[in-house]
């Protein structure tokens, strides 16, 4: 990141949606950290009020080992709030006051959403509307806001990806909408470690014995930690130009390869069960379609807004010529132990799973 991340939250009053998820715990630490500024005040908004309590119960229980002014800044900074971006009273009073918007509010589990299709569009399409809506009726001065978006979004071929494809485009229309605000996007794959994600299932197995179940010996997902989530977020913050979606580079496996990294010597077998329902193969972070809009910006892969009023005409020399897929460029079994290693993610290392506040 550059230089002047210090400076990007000081003074800020921030609101993270859904911010007692896996992402969102992460996003809330790194914030009350102070690495991008100390911000005015912090607000999560979720619907979770025994998760909320976690996390007060989780940072006054490590007082005494947490960062002083990790500490301070949860007492003196950040506050809870009970609500629905599924409801506009909620996002209403909510955003009062805020210059900075992360939208972490979704419904991502896949199967999930393939049985509720109607509850993932009221959270995942409905929420982000209600924001922009707000935003516009009520005039508020919010600067920036930063929609959390999946490779599910492209090629959408499950009611998930769908709702986030939604999203993504609800939030480029907005910024005509509403030209005084920007609004940006951030888009990933699945993130090592996240609640719902493959490896916390890979450990649970592990630990009972097996057999660690496959979905298809070919499938592959790309290998991106919760910090390196929040590290795109924060880029997005501080460079992303109206309408633009941000992408990162990050090295691709074979699950396969995961789980057999994950298990090691043990005797334990796996068993390909098949596809979920709406499952991919491959996660895929560009389109076809949209590498001709995709360039390098630094580490990262920035795609221009579809919409010709919001394109940008100098975003540098196109150097994407083909979709961005976790099929490319795969990791050999060996690299995938060590980068397990590294991230502290092998059945031994379990702190690291989840987000822990400290790690």
């Amino acid at each position: 990141m550059s230089d002047h991340t210090e400076l990007l939250l000081a003074g800020k009053q921030v609101l993270i949606t859904g911010g007692t998820g896996s992402l969102g715990k992460v996003l809330l630490r790194r914030i009350l950290s102070s690495e991008a500024g100390q911000p005015a005040q912090i607000v999560v908004l979720s619907r979770d009020e025994a998760k909320q309590h976690q996390i007060r119960v989780e940072y006054q229980r490590l007082r005494s080992a947490t960062d002083e002014v990790i500490y301070r800044n949860f007492t003196e900074r950040l506050s809870f709030r009970i609500g629905d971006v599924r409801d506009y009273a909620s996002v209403c009073a909510a955003l009062q006051g805020i210059d900075i918007v992360f939208n972490a509010a979704a419904l991502k589990q896949v199967p999930t959403c393939e049985y509720f299709p109607f509850e993932a569009l009221q959270t995942n399409v409905v929420g982000p509307e209600n924001i922009v809506r707000a935003i516009r009726d009520l005039r508020l001065p919010v600067e920036t806001v930063v929609g959390i978006s999946t490779d599910k979004a492209v090629k959408p071929v499950n009611v998930m990806g769908m709702t986030k494809a939604l999203q993504e485009r609800i939030f480029a229309r907005a910024n005509l909408e509403v030209p005084r605000t920007r609004f940006v996007i951030v888009r990933y794959g699945n993130v090592l470690a996240s609640r719902g994600s493959v490896i916390p299932l890979f450990h649970e197995q592990i630990k009972i014995g097996g057999p660690v179940t496959i979905t298809d010996p070919q499938m592959t997902r790309f290998l991106l930690s919760l910090d390196e989530a929040v590290d795109l977020i924060f880029a997005a913050v501080q460079s992303a130009r109206r309408g633009e979606t941000y992408i990162p580079r990050v090295p691709a496996a074979r699950i396969v390869d995961v789980a057999k990294a994950l298990i090691g010597n043990r005797r334990i077998e796996t068993a390909v069960t098949g596809i979920r329902p709406g499952e991919k193969m491959h996660e895929i972070l560009i389109s076809e379609e949209e590498a001709h809009r995709a360039s390098e910006r630094g580490s990262l892969y920035v795609i221009s807004p579809i919409l010709p009023e919001l394109r940008q005409e100098s975003l540098g020399e196109t150097v994407i010529d083909r979709e961005y897929s976790s099929a490319d460029d795969l990791l050999s079994f060996e690299r995938v132990v060590d980068l397990l290693r590294e991230r502290r993610l092998m059945v031994e290392d379990e702190p690291a799973l989840e987000g822990e506040l400290l790690r």
